[in-house]
């Protein structure tokens, strides 16, 4: 029985959803856990730097593909083997990550998909500095423990606010312990709302940001439906349970013996935007009606 090695950044409770989802993309390409196919879980529980240890262990014991989910996840990986094909999901250009030599054809043992969440993140800004046109300052959250997603975040959020001129300040937060710190500093800072980045510590802490962005009247925008759901302002980005599933049918495929090089990385051609007008009338803002035609989801 083919074994796969599941390596993430976050923890089996955060990543349950994803997990299920990329386990129903390897049914769709014909395997099933504990029938035709073994799964090797590694959990980093946000300890970054446990993943090269893990990715090295998954190498010696010869798995027959290591699925990298998360972009910490795929870069060790990716310096643990040049052999053992990796199927990546990641929220960056992987490109300008350095996994791949271009999208249509990837070359050397990497491929997978990209939620591109990172190049959406201007995007964010956007949308927020449209909800709030008065705000001359605003903020962006990323977890600095997650180097490569944090500077690549903060260097697009920054040109979009050099563009909206707007004032960005890029706050720190490696764990939900942190948390209350941010809104201490945005308070501080007299920000007018904040751009929540991506990072598996805002995943496993989505419902205690959400509940603190209303405590502390901060607008925020974030990637993922989950964050309006729970009571956050808005939320803009691609649907990431669905890279999940992709990056099952990858693996299910390369296990069938296809060669990740000739498989062409994959990115969302879908992106939502769901606002929470509950938590507008909350905060005493009125939302303009030209983004609300646009919103994919109004929740009231």
């Amino acid at each position: 029985m083919p074994v796969v090695g599941y390596l993430n950044a976050t923890s089996p409770d955060g990543g349950r959803p994803r997990v299920a989802a990329f386990r129903r993309g390897l049914q769709e390409a014909g395997y099933v856990e504990g029938g035709n196919v073994a799964i090797e879980y590694r959990w980093a529980e946000d300890r970054i730097d446990q993943l090269p240890a893990m990715a090295a262990d998954l190498v010696h014991r010869q798995v027959a593909v290591i699925a990298a989910t998360s972009t910490p996840a795929a870069l060790a990986a990716q310096a643990a083997t040049t052999t053992i094909p990796i199927v990546f999901e990641v929220g960056s250009d992987p490109i300008r990550l350095g996994l791949v030599a271009s999208l249509n054809r990837p070359g050397g043992n990497v491929t997978g998909i990209t939620s591109l969440i990172v190049e959406v993140a201007p995007k964010r800004l956007e949308l927020l500095h449209e909800l709030l046109p008065t705000a001359s300052v605003m903020a962006l959250l990323v977890n600095p423990a997650d180097r490569a997603l944090a500077q690549a975040q903060s260097r697009e959020v920054l040109s979009a606010a050099r563009s909206l001129g707007v004032e960005l300040h890029v706050l720190n937060a490696s764990s939900e312990r942190d948390f209350d710190a941010v809104f201490a500093n945005l308070i501080r800072l007299r920000a007018g709302g904040l751009v929540i980045g991506a990072g598996s510590v805002f995943v496993r802490g989505i419902e205690q940001l959400a509940a603190l962005t209303v405590r502390h009247a901060a607008p925020a925008i974030y990637q993922s439906r989950e964050f309006a759901a729970a009571g956050g302002l808005m939320s803009y980005g691609s649907d990431i349970t669905e890279s999940y599933r992709l990056a099952g049918i990858y693996t299910g495929r390369v296990l069938k013996g296809e060669n990740p090089a000739d498989l062409p990385v994959q990115q969302p051609t879908k992106f939502e935007l769901v606002i929470n007008l509950r938590t507008a009338k909350a905060l005493g803002l009125t939302v303009p009606a030209s983004l609300l035609a646009r919103a994919d989801e109004v929740i009231e």
